[in-house]
């Protein structure tokens, strides 16, 4: 297969953003039925700090990293979708990913290991405490999922996330972007930003199981001081089974793939329009040849 640009990806409001190393082009179905493309150069910090691109770090760069671009691609389809009037401010822009990494750490490191204390009466084993917290946080992350997905707006989203993962497969194929080519193709990535979110939460399980059980406070500092650790053998993981063929490697992600089944719905042909106008956008202008192409910003980084 010929070299491709590295391209991530993301579906946002009534529309997709695609990332290369260079750009990032989101492109946005208006009310009016025009598609609209917004195209913005992007740098990654670890092209200016090279020891970022090492193994590890390089995870937690393209995780923040993806977060920020995300939120602003998020921004603009709200306004160009007519949800908004205007698109966030850099000040809003940071008060917004604040509150979203606070209300994370509610959600899936407070909740689950204030939680887990009532597990005493079942065992004393500190890790057998770890473990069935990192099963309760596991569940409450499967159950948020399920339950976002049931939104009516959601489901729209998830359409575009499906048009999202099938351009990128029409382009790793090497096929013209056509929208009948695209819908050819499945909507279930193995380097999806879901799939990584997945590991995260089993990975964790695993690096929290041999902390000890020490008071709530000191538990819950743990996790969050090594949630960048977590974060980057997740991406390492799930870069590893994007590259390789290994049959073992690709059943060990499966449960990845059916967490799709979720987060993806088959998309509209208006919406791969979309999206294939979006990854145009990119891989037309966009010079730098790599070898890989992710389906998610996440694998940036999923993948």
């Amino acid at each position: 297969m010929e070299n491709k640009l590295m391209v991530g990806g993301q579906a946002v409001i009534e529309g997709v953003m695609m990332r290369g190393p260079k750009l990032v082009a989101t492109a946005v179905r208006e009310p009016s039925g025009k598609i609209s493309v917004k195209v913005d150069s992007v740098k990654s910090i670890g092209d200016t700090y090279p020891i970022l691109k090492k193994p590890m770090l390089r995870g937690v760069v393209a995780l923040g990293e993806s977060l920020v671009l995300g939120i602003k691609s998020l921004s603009y389809s709200a306004k160009m979708a007519g949800e908004e009037d205007e698109q966030l401010s850099d000040k809003e822009l940071v008060g917004t990913i604040l509150f979203a990494l606070v209300m994370a750490v509610v959600l899936f490191v407070v909740i689950p290991t204030s939680a887990a204390k009532y597990l005493h009466a079942a065992t004393t084993s500190p890790i057998l405490l770890n473990l069935m917290e990192g099963a309760l946080r596991l569940a409450i992350f499967l159950v948020y999922i399920y339950g976002i997905s049931r939104m009516k707006d959601i489901k729209r989203v998830f359409q575009y996330h499906g048009a999202e993962h099938k351009t990128i497969h029409a382009y790793e194929a090497g096929v013209p972007l056509t929208v009948e080519n695209v819908q050819k193709f499945s909507t279930l990535h193995p380097r999806c930003g879901t799939a990584f979110l997945l590991i995260v939460m089993i990975v964790s399980i695993f690096v929290f199981a041999f902390l000890g059980w020490p008071d709530l406070w000191l538990r819950i500092l743990s996790r969050v001081i090594l949630l960048p650790v977590v974060a980057g053998v997740s991406y390492e993981i799930i870069r590893f089974a994007g590259r390789t063929k290994n049959p073992v490697v690709h059943m060990a992600i499966l449960p990845g793939l059916w967490l799709q089944k979720i987060t993806t719905n088959q998309p509209a042909d208006e919406m791969v329009e979309v999206a294939i106008q979006s990854l145009e956008a990119v891989i037309a202008t966009d010079p730098v040849p790599e070898r890989t192409v992710a389906a998610e910003t996440v694998a940036i980084a999923e993948s």
